[in-house]
């Protein structure tokens, strides 16, 4: 009888010190555990990257072109400035396009070119910035992207405000006061020409991007 006794009493000890072992292994390995997982790096957001991706593109293309006009302006002076846009803007759109895996162009409310006429997402979108820089908004940070079902297909959209800018060329050619040889320039390359009458904080337009999902 006092062998069964001490061999519970064994047994009730091995047990107690295998449950303070687990014990002792939980509240010592659990924190590094925990860190372990909080140091894992997050998981990037594909809508975050997206709309990072093509605030590049629209910086680029913008960039870009007002190089071209600059550069334009000081070699023939307003006239060569439209001629130059007229034949270079959609290439360089063209090319970022490509270089970027979207399809990246300008559109406006008021336009110059009939071939830049937005479709009626980016009229919505356009006429939302307008009202938003009413309410006081920054115009120079106006932008607005969603992923929309086009075709039954998921298409991410994104659209980013172009205000005139103070120092920048374009009321030379958009602006309320016109020079005549630079009116009948216009005239001749769009005959359907309404992006005119804009002053500085006015918005010009948008650049406006797709990207198939």
């Amino acid at each position: 009888m006092a062998k069964t006794v001490d061999a519970d009493i064994k047994v009730g000890v091995v047990h107690t010190t295998i449950n303070q072992r687990g014990y002792y292994m939980k509240k010592c390995f659990l924190p590094f555990l925990l860190m372990g997982f909080t140091a894992l790096p997050a998981l990037a957001d594909p809508a975050t990257d997206r709309v990072a991706a093509s605030r590049g593109a629209v910086k680029e293309l913008q960039t870009t072109l007002v190089g071209e006009l600059q550069a334009a302006m000081k070699a023939g002076g307003p006239t060569n400035a439209i001629e130059v846009c007229n034949t270079k803007a959609s290439a360089i759109a063209t090319e970022l396009s490509k270089k970027n895996g979207l399809q990246i162009g300008r559109t406006s409310l008021k336009i110059r070119n009939a071939k830049n006429a937005p479709d009626a997402w980016e009229t919505k979108v356009m006429k939302e910035f307008e009202t938003r820089k009413a309410k006081g908004e920054d115009p120079a940070a106006l932008e607005h992207s969603e992923v929309v079902t086009e075709g039954g297909k998921k298409t991410f959209r994104y659209m980013k405000a172009l205000p005139v800018a103070q120092g920048m060329p374009c009321p030379v050619c958009h602006g309320e006061k016109i020079d005549p040889k630079v009116r009948a320039k216009l005239e001749k390359l769009y005959p359907q020409d309404k992006a005119v009458g804009f002053k500085v904080g006015d918005l010009r337009g948008a650049v406006t991007i797709k990207q198939p999902l």
